[in-house]
């Protein structure tokens, strides 16, 4: 009992002991929303938030109509009503994918912290779930009518099973997600490298555009999926070639070339622009149009979306008896999605400069998962097309994704019964232009093969694992395959150094006799560079850039840097006995000894550049010393190095005399220096 009353004290002692600002930092950190929202400038903010919104909400409704609407006849059966068994990349109604540009929009808002990335319907957790949705409830040998309605909605029971199953795959794939935000596994992404992410994406987005073949060329035929399901496709094209609609491959041929040529357009002069021109919109608008009057549905036999309900759902429950037949389709959903978002929030928060917590992007996508489910939402994800429109149209935070929210909710409730006589095949045109940017991830091959041949290869192989299983497997792959190469390649490595090296401070006089000081310091770097240690790498490096001049933070830093397995850096003089206090005309250069980096892969360069630039933002002159002629050709490769000076040096002492420092006294602190892996 003695032992019960004091772990309940305990407890109460700690209950007691929260503070209100304890309470607020936590609200805070969990719902970035109550941070930006305050300080939010309706002045500056609000007519670039609301333009960005208006364009994304136009993409929102004619991607997500492309990317869940396009119809599908099962088993080349005919159907006999349009609005019975439409099928999209995730084979469910299209009305769904516009629930879907809505719900998680919105709790995303709250939760997430990517300012510029807009969540929504993705290709890529369609195509996942499509899976399930398929081996569950197969439309093979059935024959749906109007007279089989479900009283919600307006659509018929085998479509409620069909989003019931796709929201089972939403739910728990947001469980897995919100399970692995409080198990911190957010902080493991560093396992997830950019060739391994480049390669998946980009084989998944080869499946999408191979799943809209058929409508392209206006073919009826089976759903395709499983082991090498992908060269099944193409196969049976070719055996059917025959029954390839004229009328559907010449309208997808038009439709493609007015898309990237207005999209090139756009582009090309978006400078001069402040909107671009919508041609999703107009094509949709111009394509509905003709195909209604000219009645395309029964001339030429062309396949249109067909009734649109309108409104929002009551929440349902998922389909929770079917949770244990969908793990393997809702992990690939929370680990593709996840991937794929957080790459676009990292990407928006390095451009924007602010940061990103990868482990509350796990909160925030698994919510945005769970809650959309109960109104019959798919798999959501941020997508590299809208968040490129973002960056494009200048928003400036997630206002511009809720003024779309409201833009797409007016479509639900008004605009959407009249896409009934959009034609399938320009809705399988622009989702075929629409993934022209991962398609061209290609081109990422040379770079590969310049910096790091085995990065290549990792590239090669985790395509083609996505392209004979699935998105889900090519990412276990690459991960697996990369640890593995890292393990092999580490013994290699030389993770032993002993040195003695010398941080020098020089002081001189200028003209107006008002005293600067310019100061050297030098890092030794004694590990290798790769994507398991780089962001560790960046972040020590930083610690000791921002350090002050005073005694005491500078030998606490020391400290510090002594217990980093990666840096081997010094105190300055003020740590022997001298205190040196710099003036706002201080100008700093960074030697980088890198005769201890004994190899490094895409990711080690990549950072090393951004260093590079981070410190050129700072003023400071970085010097590489002792580079191997491999490391000085992966950076000269990988990025633009503007610079009017030499930046590569033989030796740290030839760096030091190029810096041309006028030596009026030097001070120098000499330690000894262990960096062990």
């Amino acid at each position: 009992m003695a032992g019960a009353e004091r772990r309940r004290s305990t407890v109460w002692g700690k209950i007691r002991a929260v503070r209100c600002e304890d309470v607020k930092e936590w609200c805070v950190r969990r719902l970035p929303i109550l941070e930006w929202v305050p300080i939010y400038d309706w002045k500056e903010n609000l007519v670039p938030d609301a333009v960005s919104g208006m364009m994304l909400a136009i993409q929102q409704v004619t991607q997500d109509e492309q990317t869940r609407g396009a119809g599908y006849l099962a088993s080349g059966q005919s159907q006999p009503t349009p609005g019975l068994a439409f099928a999209a990349l995730s084979s469910v109604h299209p009305v769904f994918g516009l629930y879907g540009s809505f719900f998680p929009v919105i709790i995303y808002a709250i939760f997430g912290m990517g300012r510029h990335v807009a969540t929504g319907t993705f290709a890529l957790t369609s195509l996942i779930s499509a899976n399930a949705v398929e081996r569950l409830v197969p439309s093979t040998g059935t024959n749906f009518t109007a007279n089989n309605n479900s009283g919600v909605l307006g659509l018929s029971e085998f479509e409620m099973q069909r989003i019931g199953v796709a929201a089972a795959v939403s739910f728990l794939g947001g469980i897995i997600q919100v399970a692995m935000f409080m198990l911190h596994l957010g902080h493991a992404t560093f396992l997830l490298t950019e060739p391994v992410i480049s390669a998946m994406t980009t084989g998944a987005a080869t499946h999408v555009v191979t799943s809209q073949v058929k409508y392209l060329l206006g073919m009826k035929m089976p759903y395709i999926s499983g082991p090498l399901g992908f060269f099944h496709i193409y196969a049976y094209i070719f055996e059917n070639i025959r029954s390839v609609q004229l009328e559907a491959l010449l309208l997808s041929l038009l439709s493609v070339v007015v898309l990237v040529l207005v999209k090139e357009l756009n582009e090309k002069f978006q400078r001069n622009i402040k909107i671009v021109l919508p041609i999703d919109l107009v094509l949709i608008i111009a394509t509905s149009t003709a195909c209604c009057y000219a009645d395309m549905e029964y001339v030429y036999g062309l396949e249109v979306v067909g009734h649109i309900p309108q409104g929002l759902p009551p929440p349902k429950l998922p389909a929770m008896n079917v949770l244990s037949e969908v793990v393997t389709e809702a992990f690939g959903v929370a680990l593709v999605g996840y991937v794929a978002s957080l790459a676009l929030a990292q990407s928006s928060a390095k451009r924007f400069k602010y940061t990103v917590d990868d482990n509350q992007e796990f909160l925030a996508h698994g919510l945005s998962n769970v809650i959309p489910s109960f109104f019959f939402c798919i798999p959501s994800a941020a997508a590299m097309g809208r968040t490129a429109l973002l960056y494009s149209t200048g928003a400036r935070t997630q206002v511009a994704c809720l003024i779309s929210c409201a833009l797409v909710l007016v479509v639900i409730y008004t605009i959407g019964a009249m896409l009934y006589w959009l034609p399938m095949c320009v809705l399988a045109s622009i989702i075929v232009v629409g993934l022209k940017g991962m398609l061209m991830q290609f081109r990422d091959l040379k770079k590969y093969w310049n910096v790091d041949k085995i990065d290549w290869s990792i590239w090669v192989t985790t395509y083609m694992f996505t392209i004979c299983f699935a998105a889900n497997v090519g990412l276990l792959y690459g991960v697996v395959c990369t640890i593995v190469i890292v393990i092999f390649r580490f013994p290699r490595a030389k993770t032993l150094n002993l040195k003695n090296m010398k941080e020098v401070e020089y002081k001189y006089k200028t003209e107006e006799n008002c005293e600067s000081l310019k100061q050297v310091k030098i890092v030794t770097v004694s590990n290798p560079l790769v994507f398991l240690n780089a962001r560790k790498f960046h972040a020590d490096l930083m610690k000791i850039i921002q350090k002050d001049g005073t005694s005491s933070q500078a030998c606490e830093d020391v400290n510090k840097c002594e217990q980093n397995t990666l840096l081997c850096s010094f105190s300055n003089g003020s740590c022997h006995g001298e205190s040196l206090q710099p003036c706002q005309s201080e100008q700093r250069v960074l030697i980088l000894d890198c005769s201890g980096l004994n190899f490094f892969d895409y990711t080690g360069v990549s950072m090393l550049l951004q260093i590079y630039m981070d410190c050129k933002n700072r003023h400071i002159e970085v010097l590489l010393a002792c580079c191997k002629a491999s490391l000085i050709k992966a950076m000269q490769y990988g990025g633009n190095l503007e610079s009017e000076n030499p930046i590569f040096f033989e030796s740290v002492s030839s760096a030091i005399d190029a810096s041309q420092i006028p030596r009026v006294r030097l001070t120098a602190g000499v330690g000894e220096v262990l960096g062990a892996h």
